[in-house]
């Protein structure tokens, strides 16, 4: 189930989608139970479905990236969203915190932007987006202006630092977020992608779910190495940020993710779960703020 506040929870409504974007009806086709639905092994059809969602309930009127590049399946970005949310309301009172006020960075934002795109929309939230790709800043750029939206993107320069680099020491962020490159090679991440479509009863594919390049894809050491590090240099913005999250592909990968954790010396974190049909999907938060202090961070909203 996805989370109460998402707007897909229902599944997609292409009679509203086709509606607002026309183009999107030449990619429709119909599944063996009569639905409407498209071939989501056709990169261009899902490139259109994701503009058409991102124009129907978010107001984004330009989206589009490169090609070979991650196209991202929003329900379940925005999941990540919503569930921060509520992190972010239990430091502050059970209230969600809204508005330009509350500070997120977002680490790998990119080429589609998904995270800022949908956390302005959603709450208002001002977004930081960091990104080590020039193509995926430059893409990001032209979705910032052509829609008018109030994002900062900074380049990361050096592929060992996450943090390091890009916040600055005026920086205070309410939360960051991050969807990491979860394979430790490329060859991996092509048999992982071989594994999902076999899964999805589609046979063989020569093709990326949803694109991606290498650095979106894989890095050295996977998942575990990359939040790793991510942990270990959080510790250097420990006052500077309210949670440090990310999302965790695999969920073998939590129990050494939480002995890292310990070794930070963070003075709390949870794994909130999250589930998408039968996809089941999670992230990880953590802090080094006492509890009795979280609430500061709301304090001139």
């Amino acid at each position: 189930m996805l989370h109460p506040r998402n707007q897909h929870k229902e599944g997609y409504d292409f009679t509203r989608l086709v509606a607002q974007t026309p183009e999107l009806e030449a990619f429709t086709t119909k599944n063996p139970a009569g639905q409407t639905t498209i071939d989501f092994q056709d990169v261009q059809a899902v490139r259109m479905l994701n503009r058409a969602l991102l124009k129907t309930y978010y107001d984004i009127n330009y989206w589009d990236i490169p090609a070979n590049y991650l196209c991202p399946p929003i329900p379940g970005r925005v999941d990540y969203i919503h569930y921060l949310a509520d992190v972010l309301a239990d430091s502050n009172k059970h209230e969600i915190p809204r508005g330009q006020g509350v500070k997120a960075l977002d680490i790998g934002t990119g080429a589609s932007l998904v995270y800022p795109l949908i956390g302005q929309s959603e709450y208002g939230w001002h977004f930081t987006g960091v990104d080590i790709d020039a193509g995926a800043i430059k893409s990001a750029q032209k979705i910032c202006e052509v829609n008018k939206l109030d994002v900062t993107l900074r380049p990361q320069d050096k592929r060992e630092d996450i943090f390091r680099g890009v916040i600055k020491p005026s920086d205070k962020f309410h939360f960051t977020m991050c969807n990491p490159p979860f394979h430790s090679s490329m060859e991996q991440a092509n048999k992982g992608t071989q594994r999902k479509w076999r899964n999805l009863g589609k046979g063989h594919s020569k093709k990326l779910n949803f694109g991606g390049q290498n650095a979106e894809l894989w890095c050295p050491g996977g998942e575990i190495k990359f939040i790793a590090t991510m942990i270990e240099q959080s510790t250097e913005f420990a006052n500077q940020c309210l949670w440090f999250t990310s999302l965790v592909s695999k969920k073998d990968n939590l129990q050494p993710l939480k002995r890292f954790l310990k070794k930070a010396q963070v003075l709390d974190y949870k794994v909130v779960e999250m589930a998408q049909g039968q996809k089941k999907s999670r992230f990880i938060a953590w802090t080094y703020i006492k509890r009795n202090q979280r609430s500061l961070f709301f304090k001139n909203l």
